[in-house]
C-alpha cells in the first residue's frame, strides 16, 4: 500500500478545518486495521498529509466515543489517552520518528535509533528536545484535559505542522521533497479508555506494538 503526499495549494491555518482550500489536493487515508485484543470500540479515523517547502502538514479526524486526556506534560505517556499516532522514516539507513499526539494536543516524540523486533527489543531511542518540538505548531478541537471520559459520541480533530528542520536535526538533508519515497505507518489508540482499542492505516498483523518498522509502508511525495 501506498500514500501520495500532494503539495498543498496554500499553507493550512491550523485551524481545524478539514474542507479548507489548503487541504483540497489531500489524499484521505483510513486506519482499518484493529487490533484483536481491543474492545469492540471501532473509531473512524481519517488522516490527511501535504507538503509545502518548509515542512509536512499531518491532520486527524476522529469519529469516537470513550474519550479521555489526562497527560498535559511533553514527553507524558499520551498513548494511554484518546491518541492519533504518526510514525515516520525519511531515510530507509536511518531511524524514524514517533509524533503521538493525545486530542488535547500534547506531544510524546522520540527518534527511534534502531529497529525494534516483533518481541519489542529495547530501542535505542533519543528524546527530541523541547527546543526542537517548540517548533512544530499543533492544533487540537478538545480541551488540554478530558475527564471523566466522554462517552457519548464525539468528534476531534489534531492537526499540526512539522518543519523539514526538524527531521534534519536527526537524520540530516533531506534534499527537494518532490518524488521522494519516505516510509511510515499512522494508528489510533486509549490504553486507559474504558474501551481500549489499537488501530493502524498499514497493518501490523496482530501484533500489539506500533514500533515495527518492517510494516512500515511507503508516502511519497507528488511532483
Amino acid at each position: 500500500m501506498e500514500y501520495t503526499v500532494r503539495r498543498a495549494p496554500e499553507r493550512p491555518s491550523l485551524k481545524g478545518l478539514w474542507d479548507e482550500p489548503a487541504w483540497s489536493a489531500a489524499e484521505v487515508g483510513r486506519l482499518t486495521h484493529f487490533n484483536s485484543r481491543g474492545s469492540g470500540h471501532r473509531p473512524e479515523v481519517q488522516f490527511k498529509v501535504a507538503w509545502r517547502d518548509d515542512g509536512l502538514f499531518v491532520f486527524f479526524r476522529v469519529d469516537d466515543r470513550y474519550v479521555r486526556c489526562t497527560r498535559s506534560d511533553f514527553q507524558a505517556s499520551v498513548c494511554k489517552d484518546s491518541c492519533c499516532e504518526f510514525f515516520v522514516q525519511p531515510h530507509p539507513d536511518k531511524g524514524y520518528f514517533n509524533f503521538e499526539i493525545n486530542c488535547g494536543g500534547t506531544l510524546l516524540l522520540y527518534y527511534i535509533r534502531d529497529r525494534p523486533g516483533i518481541e519489542g527489543a529495547p530501542a535505542v531511542r533519543e528524546p527530541v528536545s523541547a527546543a526542537a518540538a517548540g517548533t512544530m505548531e499543533i492544533y487540537h478541537s478538545m480541551p488540554r484535559i478530558v475527564y471523566p471520559e466522554i462517552e457519548e459520541p464525539i468528534e476531534w480533530r489534531i492537526e499540526y505542522f512539522i518543519p523539514f528542520s526538524l527531521f534534519e536535526k536527526y537524520v540530516g538533508a533531506l534534499g527537494p521533497a518532490e518524488g521522494r519515497a519516505w516510509r511510515a505507518n499512522f494508528y489510533k489508540c486509549a490504553d486507559e479508555s474504558s474501551h481500549p482499542h489499537w488501530a493502524s492505516w498499514a497493518p501490523i498483523d496482530d501484533i500489539l506494538n506500533f514500533h515495527l518498522p518492517g510494516y512500515f509502508q511507503t508516502i511519497r511525495f507528488a511532483k
